[in-house]
């Protein structure tokens, strides 16, 4: 198990209860059942005191931890009779970008959303996440496919961006964005984006328009990520926890804001912690949303879905006096 900095009074904690472990396993004769109990009450004691009060920076550590579950680990626990697609018909297929028909308590829909890999080789084949055009065209290929079977689509973001390289620019990525921004917009079925990790810029929202927009409580979602924007303020990334703060990108700030409408709950630790509890409260949450949007009539919900974009942000009217 892997510890951010500020777990390592957790870190000490778990290596106490390995050696007690240890010291059974070479004498089972040696009972440490009622140390090991009181280590497991420390933990969870411990672990509600370093969780009480995050910061922002605290989120975005979270949010990238190496065990935290990715979008092929909750298709494989949330849906039966998965089928992936692959490639957009034009270029190839983006390994960065998953998806495919499936179904979660029996009702079809379309899954998809970015996947980082889980080691070294397979970071590199998932390009860490960062999805080039075709992967975006790939993604509204299978969201018009959902719509043409009439199949609700769920997506689950997690992307440190768009792939930023220049053969990415060649091939339009700015316009496989927004042409998903558009279509997303006028999908019949009922769309829900939840992030489950980083959500930064277009690279998430190129698959983020949809009538539920939810983000797991220790997820972030801005234009930039904290790193990148200390770099251009202050020319270093030293000030990263600075920026993360003054960028508002927290699940509770999304939700106070108005750009995302739920907070889905975490267990104590984050997701990595217990990625088996997560899958299920995830999964309630997507079957009530389904409960939710499925009655109501196709244009409707597009009407709906268009004022909810349309009335984000706030501005101020400032009349000039002669």
């Amino acid at each position: 198990m892997q510890f951010l900095d500020f777990e390592k009074p957790l870190e000490e904690l778990f290596h106490q209860m390995d050696k007690l472990k240890e010291v059974h396993a070479k004498n089972d004769k040696v009972d440490v059942s009622n140390a090991i109990k009181e280590l497991e009450d420390s933990i969870e004691i411990t672990r509600a005191k370093v969780y009480e009060h995050l910061t922002p920076w605290q989120r975005v550590q979270l949010s990238r931890h190496p065990e935290r579950p990715y979008t092929l680990f909750y298709i494989s626990r949330l849906f039966n009779n998965f089928v992936e697609i692959f490639g957009d018909r034009q270029v190839k297929d983006d390994k960065a970008m998953v998806g495919g028909m499936a179904e979660i308590d029996g009702i079809p829909v379309m899954v998809l959303g970015q996947q980082k890999g889980t080691n070294t080789k397979s970071r590199q084949m998932r390009n860490f996440g960062m999805a080039n055009p075709e992967g975006y065209r790939k993604a509204l290929r299978m969201m018009k496919l959902a719509e043409k079977f009439n199949r609700p689509i769920i997506t689950l973001i997690d992307t440190p961006g768009a792939y930023p390289g220049l053969e990415a620019e060649e091939r339009g990525q700015g316009e496989a964005i927004a042409r998903n921004l558009f279509e997303m917009t006028n999908l019949k079925v009922p769309v829900i984006c939840i992030i489950i990790g980083e959500g930064a810029s277009g690279g998430a929202l190129g698959i983020g328009i949809g009538d539920k927009v939810a983000m797991l409580e220790n997820t972030w979602y801005t234009v930039i990520s904290p790193e990148s924007c200390s770099s251009i303020l202050w020319h270093n990334w030293e000030n990263k926890e600075k920026a993360a703060e003054q960028l508002k990108l927290t699940s509770t700030d999304m939700k106070g804001f108005g750009l995302v409408d739920d907070v889905i709950p975490e267990p104590l630790g984050g997701a990595h912690a217990k990625p088996d509890e997560m899958a299920t409260i995830l999964k309630q949450y997507i079957l009530g949303a389904l409960k939710e949007l499925t009655p109501i009539n196709a244009d409707k919900r597009i009407n709906q879905r268009i004022d909810k974009f349309s009335k984000m942000g706030f501005y101020e009217d400032q009349v000039a006096h002669s």
